[in-house]
């Protein structure tokens, strides 16, 4: 069976994860690639856990602040990015390590283009805690939506393998068996 053989359902479902994903991606954009008008910046960190160290000497309400504003930020691309795929019936793990993966380069990419924008600075502590983020949300959420669509409904889901089964079985003619022509050697 395809993924796609669901019919309407399937493509509206998809086409409202694929708004959902453009309207978080533009609102992320937003978010980290504008300009601040600082008086100073920082020097970017690229020493793993450094900057998490850092925001827990701040004390327990500003580290919280601060590191959940990391996992929150990219975390509904862990659903989005599934629900614009569309696919039901996919190995859960296979589905994660495409999410996760998607979710840090996506990352990557922010941290990289904020290189360029003044007063924003590269944080491999950010890449790491945006992708934790996506794994958790992903680890919430996808196994227990897909389980319920697939209770929810079947009889859409199985609809159209159910009728060309019916057409095979019934000897309904499938068109003719595309044949190749022989072609004979050159001397």
């Amino acid at each position: 069976m395809r993924q796609g053989s669901g019919g309407q359902t399937v493509i509206r479902f998809r086409a409202v994860g694929g708004f959902l994903l453009l309207a978080h991606l533009l609102l992320v954009g937003w978010l980290t690639l504008r300009p601040l008008d600082v008086p100073w910046v920082t020097a970017a960190n690229l020493r793993p856990f450094a900057g998490i160290r850092a925001d827990l000497a701040l004390g327990p309400a500003e580290a919280v602040r601060r590191i959940g504003e990391a996992l929150v930020l990219l975390a509904p691309l862990g659903v989005l990015l599934p629900m614009a795929g569309g696919r039901l019936f996919v190995s859960p793990w296979a589905s994660l390590a495409r999410t996760v993966a998607a979710g840090a380069l996506i990352s990557l990419a922010i941290e990289l283009a904020q290189t360029g924008v003044p007063g924003q600075v590269v944080d491999v502590d950010s890449l790491l805690l945006n992708t934790v983020g996506v794994t958790v949300a992903h680890l919430l959420f996808v196994p227990l939506g897909r389980a319920w669509l697939r209770r929810r409904g079947p009889r859409v889901w199985h609809q159209s393998a159910e009728v060309v089964g019916h057409r095979l079985r019934d000897g309904v003619p499938q068109g003719a068996t595309p044949t190749i022509s022989r072609v004979g050697i050159a001397p």
